[in-house]
């Protein structure tokens, strides 16, 4: 499945397990499992507990994604 094809939805990682599996809680409350989008990994981007994540979701399986984009966040 393409990367175009995914339901992008915005969250914040809560939780890491081992693997490279983060657990976020979307916006409307519902928990999902992710990983790192390729790109990301390539340009070493590391993501932490409490950011602000988009994840894109399958149609097929919305409890399994992938994160494509980590939101700076100001102030911390």
């Amino acid at each position: 499945m393409a990367k175009d094809d995914l339901v992008t939805l915005k969250g914040k990682i809560h939780d890491l397990s081992g693997g490279g599996v983060y657990h976020i809680t979307l916006d409307n409350g519902v928990k999902v499992q992710a990983r790192l989008c390729g790109k990301m990994k390539k340009f070493n981007i590391k993501v932490v507990v409490g950011d602000s994540v988009d994840v894109g979701l399958s149609p097929y399986d919305p409890t399994h994604g992938l994160i494509t984009h980590r939101h700076k966040n100001i102030g911390r």
